[in-house]
């Protein structure tokens, strides 16, 4: 992997902005592990992940681990999870898409 993308701070986004197209997300995804970057019914890009655990307790913890990152970089994910695994989700809603922000955020949360 090129630039560790870990080490870099969220950008809060108010919107007036574009959101990455298709190769810029592909350029990106190169950089985080695993991500999926999905299309909505509206043709919005978000970016998806499950982690798996062995029981609830370790998945509870990885999402507030996840929450704290989140709170911290004032970017907030989709989470949900249950017994042995936690989903998230990632996008920025003020521009409905992503953005470098979604892909530092994802590569902290890989962090955990």
């Amino acid at each position: 992997m090129s630039e560790d993308l870990s080490n870099k701070k969220c950008i809060p986004c108010e919107g007036g902005i574009p959101a990455f197209n298709s190769d810029e997300i592909e350029k990106y995804l190169l950089k985080i592990n695993n991500w999926n970057a999905v299309q909505d019914e509206n043709n919005n890009f978000y970016l998806i992940k499950e982690f798996t655990f062995k029981n609830f307790l370790e998945s509870q913890d990885f999402v507030n681990k996840a929450g704290e990152i989140a709170e911290t970089e004032s970017h907030h994910p989709d989470i949900s999870f249950g017994w042995g695994y936690a989903n998230i989700k990632i996008f920025t809603h003020a521009i409905n898409g992503l953005a470098e922000s979604d892909f530092i955020l994802a590569s902290k949360i890989d962090k955990i």
